[in-house]
């Protein structure tokens, strides 16, 4: 097992939490403009809440409950740490595993931050799940399980057989999507939050895996190099 050396978190740094400052401030500007300039948004965006709530019935109602709680942030970490161990277990790869942390734990963070820093009011419905102590925006539960489960389908890319390539894929692609619309549905988020939700959670697993992917080929260069310079030396 590669170790990690004071280079990764430099670029750990530069790579992926510079990146993720600006994208904090981006979230918190678009949501104080929601509150602002934008307000308008805000009122027409109601309509997709009280159309969702005046459809609601006993089966979806069970359904979302569900898919709400996959962006749960327990359900969200205990995920994260069970596949991130089996990842490290089977490939003793670490960069690899530290993937989806990285991801999440930087999500939430600019979660938290935006959230308290807009404050934004949840929709005027009826909630059908307890309010958090954050405000409406961004989603946290959306930003969670997006971050979570494409920074899964990322690495899933490297699978070698293509149906369960695919499959893996299509399954961690879907988790965030249904959690977003179980979060309209149950009145409580607007579809902006949801959609600043979507956004960091898959800027920061970009951004983690694109810290993965260069530090990954700087070990594979430098393997290359030794391996050459001792071809030399023979």
């Amino acid at each position: 097992m590669d170790r990690i050396h004071r280079q990764d978190g430099s670029d750990l740094l530069t790579r992926t939490v510079a990146p993720g400052v600006a994208l904090g401030g981006i979230l918190v500007g678009f949501g104080l403009a929601l509150k602002g300039p934008l307000d308008g948004v805000s009122h027409a965006e109601e309509g997709v809440n009280k159309d969702l709530a005046a459809h609601r019935d006993g089966s979806w109602n069970t359904i979302t409950a569900v898919w709400s709680q996959i962006g749960n942030t327990a359900g969200v970490i205990a995920v994260c740490i069970v596949v991130s161990s089996l990842l490290l277990w089977r490939t003793k790869d670490l960069r690899l595993a530290f993937v989806a942390p990285i991801a999440i734990a930087m999500q939430g963070l600019i979660f938290l931050i935006a959230a308290k820093v807009v404050d934004r009011d949840r929709p005027q419905v009826p909630h059908l799940d307890k309010s958090p102590p954050t405000a409406s925006y961004p989603s946290g539960h959306e930003g969670a399980s997006t971050g979570l489960y494409l920074a899964f389908a990322l690495l899933a890319l490297g699978i070698e057989r293509a149906w369960l390539r695919w499959t893996t894929v299509i399954l961690c692609l879907a988790m965030p999507t249904m959690v977003g619309f179980a979060r309209l549905y149950r009145g409580m988020h607007h579809v902006t939050d949801v959609g600043a939700g979507v956004l960091n959670g898959a800027i920061c697993a970009l951004l983690a895996y694109g810290w993965y992917r260069h530090t990954s080929s700087r070990r594979q260069v430098a393997r290359g190099a030794a391996t050459k310079s001792l071809g030399h030396s023979r």
